[in-house]
């Protein structure tokens, strides 16, 4: 008959990380948006927002920086997307903020170049916990489908604001609009993950400030 561990080594297993959680909500005359994300996830999306070209950047941004999310959303689309778009930005950021916590032993920086056959993008986060966008992209068209390339920005610029992060976004070269924003919501993925990362190495908030 195997023995039971005493008190005392017990005691000396390590703990296991408490789960990288947030969920919010957010409820207007304009919209009603539920986000549910997980850092530390498998590229697990749901998205369901009524615009299927941002449900389908909603499933890159998650399925490349293995985060699982979930988002919910409805909104006045009877006036256009942009009110939709721009909350579900907000609540993604906000709980991308309540997630990744006091930022201890992340590695705070996160930077991907990805190319989607003819255009190429690149994405650099910094979860400083001070807000800022640059946002160099042309695009040729002003739809791809029915979906207004200007919200594009508009959601990259509410979740930088709302996490409280830089965020630098370039497009150097692209001809296929589809393509470009694709190249965006992956690398921004990417970015993402290596910035939320743990790193064996830092035991304390990257910062010399010692808080972010």
């Amino acid at each position: 008959m195997s023995k039971r561990p005493t008190s005392a080594k017990r005691a000396a297993r390590p703990r296991r990380p408490a789960p990288r959680t947030a969920a919010v909500r957010r409820a207007t005359r304009e919209t009603a948006i539920e986000v549910e994300l997980a850092l530390d996830g498998r590229g697990r999306v749901s998205a369901d927002t009524g615009i299927g070209f941002f449900d389908h950047m909603l499933d890159h941004l998650g399925r490349h920086g293995l985060l699982d999310l979930t988002v919910r959303a409805r909104g006045d689309r009877h006036v256009d997307d942009h009110h939709t778009v721009e909350d579900a930005g907000i609540c993604l950021g906000e709980a991308l903020a309540r997630a990744v916590g006091d930022k201890k032993g992340i590695r705070r920086y996160g930077f991907f170049c990805v190319p989607m056959e003819e255009s190429l993008a690149q994405v650099a986060v910094d979860l400083s916990g001070r807000a800022a966008t640059v946002f160099r992209v042309k695009f040729r068209g002003s739809k791809i489908g029915t979906f207004d390339v200007q919200l594009v920005e508009e959601f990259l610029r509410a979740l930088a604001l709302n996490a409280r992060m830089n965020l630098h976004v370039v497009v150097p070269y692209g001809t296929n609009d589809h393509h470009v924003a694709e190249a965006i919501f992956k690398a921004l993925g990417k970015a993402l993950r290596m910035a939320v990362e743990t790193d064996p190495r830092e035991t304390d908030v990257p910062s010399t400030k010692g808080v972010l």
